[in-house]
Protein backbone atom coordinates (compact mmCIF):
# COMPACT_ATOMS: atom_id res chain seq x y z
CA UNK A 1 0.00 0.00 0.00
CA UNK A 2 1.39 3.56 -0.82
CA UNK A 3 2.16 5.82 1.77
CA UNK A 4 -0.56 8.48 2.06
CA UNK A 5 0.05 11.76 0.54
CA UNK A 6 -1.62 13.46 3.78
CA UNK A 7 -1.85 12.04 6.95
CA UNK A 8 -3.92 13.37 10.19
CA UNK A 9 -3.23 11.91 13.23
CA UNK A 10 -4.87 13.02 16.75
CA UNK A 11 -5.34 16.18 15.96
CA UNK A 12 -5.86 18.47 18.72
CA UNK A 13 -6.66 22.55 18.74
CA UNK A 14 -7.63 24.57 21.49
CA UNK A 15 -8.59 27.71 21.92
CA UNK A 16 -8.53 30.24 24.95
CA UNK A 17 -12.47 31.99 24.76
CA UNK A 18 -13.91 34.22 27.22
CA UNK A 19 -12.02 32.51 30.77
CA UNK A 20 -12.78 28.81 29.03
CA UNK A 21 -11.43 26.49 26.69
CA UNK A 22 -12.70 26.37 22.99
CA UNK A 23 -12.02 22.52 22.25
CA UNK A 24 -12.42 22.61 18.47
CA UNK A 25 -10.45 19.80 17.30
CA UNK A 26 -9.85 16.55 19.60
CA UNK A 27 -8.34 14.21 18.16
CA UNK A 28 -8.99 14.37 14.02
CA UNK A 29 -7.76 11.65 12.18
CA UNK A 30 -7.54 11.05 8.45
CA UNK A 31 -4.98 9.25 5.52
CA UNK A 32 -5.01 10.30 2.66
CA UNK A 33 -3.68 8.03 -0.44
CA UNK A 34 -2.18 9.62 -3.48
CA UNK A 35 -5.08 10.60 -5.97
CA UNK A 36 -7.56 10.58 -3.11
CA UNK A 37 -10.34 13.07 -3.74
CA UNK A 38 -12.11 13.92 0.26
CA UNK A 39 -14.39 16.29 1.18
CA UNK A 40 -15.08 17.71 4.30
CA UNK A 41 -18.23 18.58 5.45
CA UNK A 42 -19.87 20.12 9.05
CA UNK A 43 -21.36 22.84 10.05
CA UNK A 44 -20.33 26.11 10.14
CA UNK A 45 -18.00 26.78 13.04
CA UNK A 46 -17.32 22.84 13.63
CA UNK A 47 -13.80 23.64 12.66
CA UNK A 48 -13.09 22.97 9.42
CA UNK A 49 -11.06 25.94 8.13
CA UNK A 50 -9.02 25.25 11.37
CA UNK A 51 -8.37 21.89 10.31
CA UNK A 52 -7.63 22.84 6.75
CA UNK A 53 -4.92 25.09 8.26
CA UNK A 54 -3.43 22.76 10.25
CA UNK A 55 -3.41 20.15 7.32
CA UNK A 56 -1.91 22.76 4.78
CA UNK A 57 0.95 23.92 7.53
CA UNK A 58 -0.67 27.47 8.12
CA UNK A 59 -1.08 27.23 12.02
CA UNK A 60 1.09 23.80 14.30
CA UNK A 61 -1.77 22.25 16.39
CA UNK A 62 -1.80 21.83 20.22
CA UNK A 63 -1.45 17.82 19.84
CA UNK A 64 -1.37 15.21 17.06
CA UNK A 65 1.12 15.12 14.17
CA UNK A 66 0.81 15.83 10.28
CA UNK A 67 3.08 14.04 7.35
CA UNK A 68 3.17 15.23 3.61
CA UNK A 69 4.21 12.53 1.96
CA UNK A 70 5.16 10.85 4.77
CA UNK A 71 7.19 13.74 6.17
CA UNK A 72 6.06 14.43 10.14
CA UNK A 73 5.56 18.66 10.12
CA UNK A 74 4.88 19.69 13.61
CA UNK A 75 8.45 19.56 15.04
CA UNK A 76 9.76 21.55 11.86
CA UNK A 77 10.96 24.87 11.80
CA UNK A 78 9.38 27.26 10.37
CA UNK A 79 11.52 27.46 7.29
CA UNK A 80 10.98 23.93 6.43
CA UNK A 81 7.05 24.12 6.90
CA UNK A 82 7.11 27.35 4.42
CA UNK A 83 9.49 25.66 2.27
CA UNK A 84 6.67 22.37 2.17
CA UNK A 85 3.76 25.26 1.81
CA UNK A 86 5.91 26.51 -1.56
CA UNK A 87 6.81 23.07 -3.02
CA UNK A 88 4.20 20.32 -1.36
CA UNK A 89 1.04 21.75 -0.89
CA UNK A 90 -1.85 24.12 -3.39
CA UNK A 91 -4.50 26.17 -1.68
CA UNK A 92 -7.87 27.51 -3.11
CA UNK A 93 -9.93 29.70 -1.40
CA UNK A 94 -13.50 30.74 -1.43
CA UNK A 95 -12.21 33.88 -2.87
CA UNK A 96 -9.16 33.47 -5.25
CA UNK A 97 -6.92 36.19 -3.91
CA UNK A 98 -5.35 36.82 -6.86
CA UNK A 99 -2.96 39.33 -7.46
CA UNK A 100 -4.17 42.62 -9.26
CA UNK A 101 -1.55 43.85 -10.93
CA UNK A 102 -0.83 41.28 -12.58
CA UNK A 103 -2.02 39.25 -15.30
CA UNK A 104 -3.50 35.80 -15.29
CA UNK A 105 -0.24 34.12 -16.77
CA UNK A 106 1.95 35.94 -14.20
CA UNK A 107 -0.41 35.13 -10.92
CA UNK A 108 0.76 31.55 -11.97
CA UNK A 109 4.34 32.55 -12.76
CA UNK A 110 5.03 34.08 -9.31
CA UNK A 111 4.51 30.81 -7.07
CA UNK A 112 6.89 29.23 -9.34
CA UNK A 113 9.60 31.68 -9.01
CA UNK A 114 9.07 32.06 -5.41
CA UNK A 115 9.61 27.86 -5.21
CA UNK A 116 12.70 28.43 -7.26
CA UNK A 117 12.20 28.05 -11.05
CA UNK A 118 13.40 29.89 -13.67
CA UNK A 119 11.19 32.55 -15.21
CA UNK A 120 11.35 30.77 -18.58
CA UNK A 121 10.22 27.28 -17.16
CA UNK A 122 7.87 29.24 -15.02
CA UNK A 123 6.32 31.05 -17.92
CA UNK A 124 5.90 27.80 -20.07
CA UNK A 125 4.07 25.89 -17.10
CA UNK A 126 2.03 28.74 -16.82
CA UNK A 127 0.94 29.25 -19.98
CA UNK A 128 0.23 24.71 -20.06
CA UNK A 129 -2.11 25.25 -16.98
CA UNK A 130 -3.97 28.19 -18.38
CA UNK A 131 -4.47 26.08 -21.33
CA UNK A 132 -5.72 23.05 -19.41
CA UNK A 133 -8.17 25.31 -17.57
CA UNK A 134 -9.52 26.94 -20.65
CA UNK A 135 -7.92 30.82 -20.54
CA UNK A 136 -5.18 30.39 -22.93
CA UNK A 137 -6.76 33.45 -24.78
CA UNK A 138 -6.85 35.19 -21.53
CA UNK A 139 -3.57 34.59 -20.00
CA UNK A 140 -2.64 38.24 -20.65
CA UNK A 141 -5.88 39.47 -18.75
CA UNK A 142 -5.93 41.12 -15.35
CA UNK A 143 -8.04 39.61 -12.96
CA UNK A 144 -10.62 42.80 -13.02
CA UNK A 145 -10.83 41.57 -16.71
CA UNK A 146 -11.92 37.92 -15.80
CA UNK A 147 -15.16 36.64 -14.57
CA UNK A 148 -15.61 35.09 -11.13
CA UNK A 149 -15.32 31.36 -12.73
CA UNK A 150 -12.38 32.74 -14.72
CA UNK A 151 -10.66 34.19 -11.75
CA UNK A 152 -11.10 31.03 -10.03
CA UNK A 153 -9.74 28.85 -13.01
CA UNK A 154 -6.64 30.76 -12.55
CA UNK A 155 -6.61 30.26 -8.72
CA UNK A 156 -7.07 26.98 -9.78
CA UNK A 157 -3.69 26.79 -12.03
CA UNK A 158 -2.03 28.66 -9.82
CA UNK A 159 -2.81 25.92 -6.70
CA UNK A 160 -1.07 23.28 -8.89
CA UNK A 161 1.77 25.17 -10.40
CA UNK A 162 4.43 23.57 -8.27
CA UNK A 163 3.21 20.19 -9.05
CA UNK A 164 1.90 20.13 -4.73
CA UNK A 165 1.39 16.43 -3.36
CA UNK A 166 -2.22 17.65 -1.98
CA UNK A 167 -4.69 20.23 -2.69
CA UNK A 168 -6.26 22.06 0.55
CA UNK A 169 -9.41 24.23 -0.52
CA UNK A 170 -11.84 25.77 1.55
CA UNK A 171 -15.22 26.31 -0.13
CA UNK A 172 -13.91 26.69 -3.76
CA UNK A 173 -17.21 26.95 -5.47
CA UNK A 174 -18.70 28.94 -2.55
CA UNK A 175 -18.64 32.65 -4.35
CA UNK A 176 -20.30 31.59 -7.51
CA UNK A 177 -23.23 30.83 -8.99
CA UNK A 178 -24.58 27.58 -9.73
CA UNK A 179 -23.55 26.85 -13.06
CA UNK A 180 -20.04 28.44 -12.85
CA UNK A 181 -19.57 26.61 -9.58
CA UNK A 182 -20.50 23.39 -11.31
CA UNK A 183 -18.01 23.84 -14.49
CA UNK A 184 -15.41 24.98 -11.86
CA UNK A 185 -16.03 21.75 -9.66
CA UNK A 186 -15.72 19.74 -12.42
CA UNK A 187 -12.72 21.27 -13.69
CA UNK A 188 -11.02 20.61 -10.26
CA UNK A 189 -11.48 17.02 -9.96
CA UNK A 190 -10.78 16.82 -13.67
CA UNK A 191 -7.54 18.29 -12.84
CA UNK A 192 -6.78 16.59 -9.54
CA UNK A 193 -7.69 12.88 -11.14
CA UNK A 194 -5.67 13.74 -14.04
CA UNK A 195 -2.43 15.29 -11.91
CA UNK A 196 -2.58 12.82 -9.26
CA UNK A 197 -2.57 15.16 -6.79
CA UNK A 198 -4.47 14.20 -3.44
CA UNK A 199 -7.29 17.04 -2.41
CA UNK A 200 -9.27 17.54 0.86
CA UNK A 201 -12.11 20.08 0.20
CA UNK A 202 -14.48 21.80 2.24
CA UNK A 203 -17.91 22.03 1.12
CA UNK A 204 -21.13 23.24 2.06
CA UNK A 205 -22.19 21.66 -1.20
CA UNK A 206 -23.86 17.90 -0.16
CA UNK A 207 -23.96 17.13 -3.92
CA UNK A 208 -20.28 18.64 -4.65
CA UNK A 209 -19.28 16.28 -1.90
CA UNK A 210 -20.79 13.36 -3.04
CA UNK A 211 -18.66 13.27 -6.14
CA UNK A 212 -15.88 12.67 -4.85
CA UNK A 213 -13.76 9.91 -3.66
CA UNK A 214 -15.07 9.89 0.40
CA UNK A 215 -16.91 12.39 2.51
CA UNK A 216 -15.50 12.87 6.28
CA UNK A 217 -17.91 15.12 8.69
CA UNK A 218 -16.12 17.32 11.41
CA UNK A 219 -18.65 16.46 14.21
CA UNK A 220 -17.24 17.27 18.21
CA UNK A 221 -13.65 17.68 16.99
CA UNK A 222 -13.25 14.19 15.05
CA UNK A 223 -13.90 13.60 11.57
CA UNK A 224 -16.48 10.55 11.16
CA UNK A 225 -16.99 8.76 7.80
CA UNK A 226 -20.56 10.08 6.47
Amino acid sequence: MSEAALSLDGIVRTFAQAGSDLHVLRGAAVDIAPGETVALVGPSGAGKSTLLHIAGLLERPDGGEVRIGGEACSGLSDDRRTALRRTAIGFIYQFHHLLPEFTALENVVVPQMIGGKSKADARKRASELLDMVGLAERESHRPAKLSGGEQQRVAIARALANAPKVLIADEPTGNLDQETAERVFELLMHLTRETGVSSLVATHNPELAARMDRILTLKNGRLEAF
